[in-house]
């Protein structure tokens, strides 16, 4: 019996590249590579509006403002001539007094160019109290009237302190860590060596400790409320589930700011909150809820409430009830087989749903600025108010920086011990 030909039907086929029968492997081989790559090109290629549009859109914009923390020609553009002349300064006692009159000639041409307050802000950053005497200089520099510019400089006791020339020089590096360290309440000494800044200007840890505890209050509160709910939720008839459903994602009808409002009126000493707590005898007096810690978690859990939930719910309706009752069946008790064969089921949809109430609490700013007090501020405040009130871009990025930093490890540890592919957002 003759072997078998391709028919018309086959040639569709070996033309896209899978071998048929009686075919070199090679060559077949080499045929399904190319018609691979072919289909992940056309895949990139439809794909590539929206990777282009994220990229301009968010992206690049990220990297822009994160490498900022990092990089700030500031000082090093404004004083080229200081620059030069600090280049053989040992970084001991004050330098000579060439370095003085460059000083002198940088400054100057600051003002003339309308760039010494950029110059004095930048120093001040780093040295506080720096923009006065700035300005102060440049204003007896401006008014010389004939009066050698070495000694209008050394006039100024400033420029004779002890850590101005070293600030001065640590700045005339584009290339600086001196913001990712301040983010750390950390900065450089005379020796070179790293240390920590004196404890009336260590606030930028206790600000991170702050923010991430609430994240983890929040975290565990809405844990607690959500897992009995979703469990309601997917043991009840189809009808009601929807029902119950609906009144989780309602919050979702209305905006953040408009929900954050909401509370402000409920978290009132003469709110609806506390006359519930006195009628059902929780309190005999009325509670200061408004601009503290536990006001600001109560209203963060009830808007992240539906981002844990819902993974843990979208888990529980794909475990049939078959399961509890066969392990009924076998004897163990409700807690044993919920504990052993319910909870290993739903654990990636709490851990999913825990994860992403986390790292969006990280990131809050309305709700604490509108509820929380002067010490309940979370590093979103902060990076917040250097944007828009100091203007001071590279002390924003550097926060954003270590924040992003910490969010990334948390990330990686869940998903070290979870797995990526056992998490289970929807």
């Amino acid at each position: 019996m003759s072997a078998l030909q391709p028919s018309e039907l086959d040639r569709p086929a070996l033309a896209r590249g899978r071998p048929a029968a009686g075919a070199d492997p090679k060559t077949a081989s080499a045929a399904m590579r190319r018609a691979e790559f072919g289909d992940r090109l056309r895949s990139l290629a439809l794909a590539a509006p929206l990777l282009l549009l994220l990229a301009l859109s968010f992206g690049i914009p990220i990297v822009l403002l994160l490498s900022r923390a990092v990089y700030d020609p500031t000082i090093a553009d404004a004083l080229p001539r200081t620059s030069q002349a600090l280049a053989d300064w040992n970084g001991q006692g004050l330098p000579a007094d060439a370095a003085f009159i460059a000083l002198a000639a940088d400054l100057s041409e600051n003002q003339a160019k309308g760039t010494a307050y950029e110059l004095a802000k930048a120093l001040n950053a780093r040295l506080p109290g720096a923009r006065s005497q700035v300005l102060k200089t440049v204003r007896q520099l401006e008014g010389a009237a004939g009066k050698p510019p070495l000694e209008i400089v050394k006039a100024v006791p400033f420029w004779s302190a002890p850590g101005t020339w070293p600030t001065i020089a640590n700045g005339t590096h584009a290339l600086t860590s001196f913001y990712l360290l301040s983010a750390l309440d950390l900065r450089w000494n005379a020796d070179g060596g790293i240390e920590r800044v004196p404890p009336e200007q260590a606030i930028f840890l206790q600000v991170f400790l702050r923010t991430f505890f609430v994240a983890a209050a929040v975290t565990l509160a809405t844990l607690l409320l959500g897992f009995p709910l979703a469990y309601l939720i997917a043991s009840v008839p189809k009808g009601l589930a929807a029902i119950l459903i609906v009144a989780v994602l309602l919050p979702f009808w209305t905006s953040i700011l408009v929900r954050t409002a909401a509370w402000t009126v409920l978290l009132q000493k003469f709110g609806l909150v506390n006359d519930m707590l006195l009628w059902l005898g929780f309190a005999s007096e009325r509670l200061d809820l408004m601009y503290s810690r536990i006001g600001l978690i109560i209203a963060m859990t009830h808007i992240q409430l539906p981002f844990t939930l819902l993974p843990i719910y979208s888990v529980m309706r794909t475990i049939a009830p078959s399961q509890m009752k066969a392990a009924y069946s076998l004897g163990a008790r409700p807690f044993t087989a919920f504990r052993r064969v319910y909870l290993p089921q739903v654990f990636p949809g709490v851990m999913a749903g825990c994860l992403l109430t986390f790292i969006l609490c990280l990131g809050y700013y309305i709700t604490p600025a509108l509820i929380g007090g002067a010490s309940d501020q979370l590093i979103s405040n902060f990076i917040a108010n250097y944007v828009n009130v100091e203007l001071n871009w590279e002390m924003a990025a550097a926060l954003s920086f270590i924040l992003l930093v910490f969010t990334l490890a948390l990330f990686g540890i869940f998903a070290r011990i979870l797995g990526l592919d056992r998490l289970k957002m929807v």
